[in-house]
């Protein structure tokens, strides 16, 4: 496996052990503020792996504010009883970053609970068909996640369906210019090398969202 691969996906088991370790503690619970829960989920990464550089900002977002796409900065919420929240954190491990993203709920209500289940077992979908693929726009990935998701009766939330990762910095452009992600104007192939001629590694993301409920479930990591 080649060497970009497997750093990519030690970073990404770092990640995931960081949110494994938030669900041990407890720390997702109701009357918390989302900018505290952040704050407590920064010091808790430094604590575990001496993380304190981040390559995105970090998402903490619940209730309604699970609507809002990355881009939006909604104000800070008190997590409720019976809340819908999800994380989106990006830390950089030894220059290689990671990126993942999980939707949590606390109390019982089903509509919840199976926005949280659609869209992990989505994600999977969509990466086994990804991988079926032999030629495939960006474009054209973004378009099947969001049929994906009207097929399991959510509408599709964000404007892009993921990007790309890399050692930090990876690949740039400017604002507006979303030729490195997974977005519907992105009619790049998903298998062109960089500008290097090195293989790109991708991160698939999704954001599910009902409007009318006002919640929204999130989850994203490497494309492999």
């Amino acid at each position: 496996m080649e060497v970009v691969k497997l750093k990519l996906i030690e970073a990404e088991k770092k990640a995931d052990n960081l949110f494994l370790e938030i669900e041990r503690r407890n720390l997702i619970v109701a009357g918390k503020s989302e900018r505290v829960l952040n704050n407590e989920i920064f010091s808790l990464a430094d604590e575990l792996f001496g993380i304190k550089k981040y390559w995105h900002k970090r998402i903490v977002r619940s209730g309604p504010n699970t609507l809002a796409p990355y881009d939006e900065n909604p104000p800070d919420l008190i997590i409720q009883e019976d809340d819908i929240l999800f994380l989106d954190f990006g830390p950089i491990f030894e220059d290689w970053e990671a990126d993942l993203g999980r939707t949590y709920v606390i109390g019982t209500d089903p509509v919840k609970h199976k926005l949280k289940n659609d869209i992990i077992v989505a994600w999977h979908e969509i990466r086994d068909w990804f991988f079926m693929q032999t030629e495939l726009s960006c474009a054209q990935l973004y378009n099947y996640s969001v049929a994906v998701a009207k097929k399991y009766g959510w509408e599709y939330g964000s404007e892009i369906a993921g990007h790309l990762i890399g050692k930090f910095p990876h690949e740039r452009l400017e604002p507006g210019d979303y030729n490195l992600y997974i977005h519907p104007e992105n009619h790049n192939s998903m298998f062109t090398p960089d500008a290097f001629g090195n293989k790109r590694h991708w991160i698939l993301e999704l954001h599910f969202v009902d409007r009318e409920k006002q919640i929204g479930g999130f989850f994203e990591q490497l494309l492999i």
